[in-house]
This record gives structure tokens, C-alpha cells and sequence, in this order.
């Protein structure tokens, strides 16, 4: 395949795959920029997700002592394997969703181009893997980064905003325009900081719990609470928690919903 300007090096050939929802970094300059805001050290335990044709791979591989990258399509995991020696990259091929962090040692640094039909997803199942991991980031769609940091009672704040920020610090870190990838997607792209949060500074006891509020409430985000979170949380606990039964979803807080899965989680012990 002939090589897209500003391409990285040493990139693997292979043709795009739609199921895959395969859109290759090929632009140097953002690679150097995602690079310098991981700025990786040689003992991080750094694991890319992604890696595709290799772009941000070699560039990762040269500034840690070892390297892990978990690829779902066998073709590049095969031409990554034997791009990289053994010693200094481990290729995982296999679906990200369905990886188990766990078996990684602790104060892992994520980092990776994540295709866009699995980004979400692929948010939602790393929160239970928060406590090992350091910080991540991700090339996201420049929606769902927005979605991601979103403030209450703002239009992209949703269910996604109240999880992630509950257990993540968010910061938009770069915003990528669609001609730094092959095939160029038909949206812009941003790279996202997650950060997480100390379990001590975490508002909510009960992730659980947590987690069935705001799904009850978003699922019905253009009601009000008292219709949204019916059978959930009642209008006297609304109430008694100062909150107005009236709001919608959108117009709470994170501690706010962390209050409401607290007095929820308090309730199924007694």
C-alpha cells in the first residue's frame, strides 16, 4: 500500500477492515504529540490497545523496556509479532472487551487508537479495572471525548459522563482532524487523559448501585426524576437528599447521583 504523507515509518501494510472498524493513524506529527503526552518511561507497564499497522506501536516500543498490544485482527497481530521481537513486545491478539486487565501487573498505562464501534464499551469495562491501572489515553471520536467531560445540564452530559468522572479524571488532550488517518473516518477525533480518582475521593460506596441509578435515570432522560427514577429512588428521598424531584437527569451532579446509590445501598443492608 503506498504510503499516506506524514505516514510513520516502518508501518505494517494491510487493507482497512470495515467489521473492524479499522481507521489508521498515518500522521507523524500526532503520533509525536500522543507520544509526548504519555511521555512513557522505560519500566511502565504501557499496553496498547489497537495497535493496528504499528504507527504509535514502534514509537511506544523504543521508550519502554517491554511493550504489550492487544489486537483483535490476526493478520496485524501476526505482522506485529514478527515486526517486534518477542523480548521487548508482547502481542495479545483478541478482543479488548474481552480482555482480563487483571492478569497485567498493577499501574497500567493505557494508551491506543480505539476503533469507534467499541470505544463505549470499551470505557464502561475498564471502570471495574480502575484501581490497576495509572492513566489512559485514548483516540476517541471527538463526540464521545465530549460526552466524556461534559458538564451537568449540558446536552452531551449522560450516563457515560456520570461513570467515567465519578472514577476518572477527564482532560481533552488533543484534537485530531480526519486526514491523520487511512481511510480518513467521516468525523473529527480527539485524545482523551483519564486519570483515575483515589478510592478514598470516590463519593460513591456502592459502584453497583451506582451504576442501576444512573442507567435508571438516563434511560429516561427527558423525564423528571420522579418519573425517571420511579421504582428506584422515591420523591421523598429525593427530598431528604435536597434533591428536586423535579429536575431531569441531566441537571444533577455526579455526588448527587452518588448520594442517591449511598442511601440506596444503606437501605438493602438494613
Amino acid at each position: 500500500m503506498k504510503r499516506t504523507s506524514g505516514e510513520a515509518p516502518h508501518a505494517v501494510s494491510h487493507r482497512p477492515r470495515k467489521r473492524f472498524g479499522q481507521h489508521f493513524l498515518v500522521d507523524r506529527s500526532v503520533v509525536d504529540r500522543i507520544v509526548a503526552a504519555v511521555a512513557p518511561q522505560a519500566g511502565d507497564v504501557l499496553v496498547e490497545i489497537g495497535p493496528g499497522r504499528g504507527a504509535l506501536t514502534g514509537a511506544l516500543a523504543e521508550r519502554v523496556d517491554h511493550l504489550h498490544v492487544i489486537e483483535i485482527d490476526r493478520d496485524l497481530a501476526r505482522a506485529l509479532a514478527t515486526r517486534f521481537p518477542a523480548d521487548r513486545v508482547t502481542v495479545h491478539t483478541g478482543d479488548a472487551l474481552e480482555f482480563d486487565f487483571g492478569r497485567l501487573p498493577a499501574l497500567l498505562r493505557l494508551v491506543g487508537n480505539l476503533p469507534y464501534n467499541i470505544s463505549t464499551p470499551l470505557l464502561f469495562r475498564l471502570i471495574p479495572f480502575a484501581e490497576r491501572i495509572r492513566d489512559a489515553h485514548f483516540m476517541l471520536q471527538l463526540e464521545v471525548v465530549e460526552r466524556m467531560a461534559a458538564r451537568s445540564s449540558t446536552r452531551d452530559y449522560g450516563r457515560l459522563s456520570v461513570m467515567l468522572q465519578h472514577r476518572f479524571e477527564i482532560e481533552k488532550i488533543v484534537r485530531v482532524p480526519p486526514g491523520a488517518f487511512n481511510p480518513p473516518p467521516k468525523v473529527e477525533s480527539a485524545v482523551v487523559r483519564m486519570v483515575p480518582r483515589p478510592t478514598s475521593a470516590l463519593a460513591a460506596r456502592d459502584a453497583a448501585a451506582l451504576a442501576s441509578v444512573v442507567t435508571a435515570a438516563f434511560t429516561k432522560r427527558r423525564k423528571t426524576l420522579r418519573n425517571a427514577l420511579a421504582g428506584v429512588a422515591g420523591v421523598e428521598m429525593l427530598a431528604r437528599l435536597g434533591i428536586d424531584p423535579g429536575l431531569r437527569p441531566e441537571n444533577l451532579e455526579v455526588a448527587q447521583y452518588a448520594a442517591i446509590a449511598n442511601d440506596l445501598a444503606a437501605r438493602a443492608r438494613d
